[in-house]
């Protein structure tokens, strides 16, 4: 069999490709995942037809052409519309706890060992659900799931950019609220463009007053002045996307040396315009640097994805070989909004079943 050039490299091993099942098999993290953009499409029609709520699709199949899952859009404004249908079954305690609940079970199915879901509260106040039952209603679901599947996760509460920073700041108080509860960190979501995070820093404020982790969607529909925002107006502790920050170099630099983790979403960042095509992203180039990446869905449902599947694209667009794809695991890992005690040990964990899962696969030990 000929060298494969999409794994041999500094290893100079020459084995079969590997394949989704591989991928399938690593111990994975998912550190950036909408819980309002990762229902499956059944769960959709089933709430719909329950509440009585006109979707303007029933059956499978034309639900799925108002969605677009996978869809390229110009913009992530485009992108954002998939989550107009999606809300508006997300409205009740019941439809919550089930959506978190089967996210987890989804993950677990995909491989996935650890994951932190994300979403804005405030968007789901809709039919009068007061703020707290639409907490607990999710910190129910995963909690539960945990107990079924043994998947572990934390929660991850939103302000929303373009909304107001009154409402981020009454998001921030949740997130304070439910800290030590399931409640792992906070974000800014939404329409980047026209929206700086600066605005938002009485919420900002409380959040880093309490000790909690911050995460900042920032530099997938705005330049890197949104990510130097995240970063050093409102004390981000990892970044979301990050897909423009090769434009400014030594921001580039400060975010490697300090270690601040991107969590890249490849497909969504396609799909959102936020890159042209797979190739063309950054995601190598950041990689080679040495800065902490980790891959992530962004949204299993609209995006049409799942980590295997991220794994796998990687993989075949960017030729990585079997070290990158162990640094990429551990990535995850390390960058997790988790106790440093419990880290450690997933981290360990983590590293000795992919070398392990490696090394078998191909049929020699290449890495330790």
């Amino acid at each position: 069999m000929q060298d494969d050039p999409v794994t041999t490299g500094r290893l100079g091993a020459s084995p079969r490709l590997f394949d989704r099942d591989f991928f399938r098999s690593l111990p994975k993290t998912d550190l950036h995942v909408h819980l309002d953009g990762s229902l499956r499409i059944e769960t959709i029609l089933d709430l719909a037809e329950k509440q009585k709520i006109d979707i303007g699709a029933s059956d499978a199949d034309r639900l799925a052409q108002i969605i677009g899952p996978g869809k390229i859009h110009g913009s992530l404004t485009e992108y954002l519309r998939g989550f107009e249908t999606t809300l508006k079954v997300l409205q009740t305690a019941e439809a919550l706890y089930r959506a978190a609940y089967e996210l987890a079970e989804d993950c677990r199915a995909d491989g996935v060992t650890y994951f932190e879901v994300r979403y804005s509260p405030v968007l789901h106040t809709r039919a009068g659900l007061p703020l707290t039952v639409i907490v607990e209603a999710v910190l129910n679901g995963l909690r539960d799931a945990k107990r079924d599947f043994g998947i572990p996760s934390g929660v991850i509460i939103c302000g929303i950019r373009n909304i107001s920073p009154e409402v981020s700041l009454r998001m921030a108080e949740l997130a304070v609220a439910y800290k030590n509860k399931g409640v792992v960190g906070f974000d800014l979501a939404g329409a980047e463009l026209n929206y700086p995070a600066r605005d938002h820093l009485s919420a900002f404020s409380l959040i880093l007053s309490n000790n909690i982790n911050v995460t900042i969607h920032a530099g997938e529909a705005y330049g890197p002045d949104s990510i130097h925002q995240a970063l050093h107006y409102c004390g981000a502790h990892r970044i979301g996307h990050g897909t423009r920050l090769r434009e400014d170099g030594d921001l580039l630099n400060y975010v490697n040396d300090h270690r601040i983790p991107l969590e890249v979403c490849l497909s969504s960042n396609v799909q959102t315009g936020a890159v042209k095509r797979l190739d063309e992203h950054p995601f190598r180039f950041y990689l080679d640097l040495g800065i902490r990446v980790t891959l992530n869905t962004d949204n299993r449902l609209i995006t049409d994805t799942t980590m295997s599947d991220e794994y796998l694209r990687a993989y075949t667009t960017f030729g990585l070989g079997a070290q990158q794809i162990l640094d990429l695991t551990i990535n995850g890992f390390k960058s997790a909004f988790i106790p440093y005690e419990q880290k450690k040990v997933m981290v360990q964990a983590a590293k000795k079943k992919t070398i392990d899962l490696i090394n078998s696969y191909m049929g020699t030990p290449v890495i330790s």
